[in-house]
């Protein structure tokens, strides 16, 4: 069956390293995904992420992506949702941006500015499309 929402997936590999406690985990990559690795990034919520081609040879390039753990081996993520799907888009205008769990988390939107987080987005006065939540 052909991957139809590249983000899911992308969130879903992340949840799923977390569980099995991982140090690292590589992603298919795309330009969106590197956008959302860097906000988790800038946010705190995992260590670093990089950008290489794939190590089978293959076409393309993953996103291996280092988790974020505290000493007693929690991760800095406990929760991470996707809100806008492929069959319902969600849009936010820069007064409606969502703050997750009142202010803990983070919204992370594309806009027409590209993708920034909840915070910067209403900074900048810009709304967009809620792609997921973090926190």
């Amino acid at each position: 069956m052909a991957m139809t929402d590249p983000v899911a997936d992308f969130l879903t590999r992340i949840r799923n390293a977390i569980h099995a406690s991982h140090e690292t985990v590589e992603i298919p990559s795309s330009s969106l995904k590197a956008e959302i690795a860097r906000i988790l990034t800038e946010q705190g919520y995992i260590e670093s992420f990089s950008v290489h081609p794939r190590a089978d040879g293959a076409f393309g390039e993953v996103i291996e992506v280092r988790l974020k753990y505290t000493d007693d081996r929690r991760s800095a993520i406990s929760g991470l949702v996707r809100v806008s799907r492929p069959g319902r888009r969600t849009y936010v205008d820069a007064s409606r941006i969502p703050k997750v769990l009142g202010g803990m988390g983070t919204a992370i939107l594309t806009t027409s500015r590209g993708v920034m987080s909840g915070h910067e987005a209403r900074i900048a006065g810009v709304g967009g499309e809620v792609i997921a939540e973090v926190w």
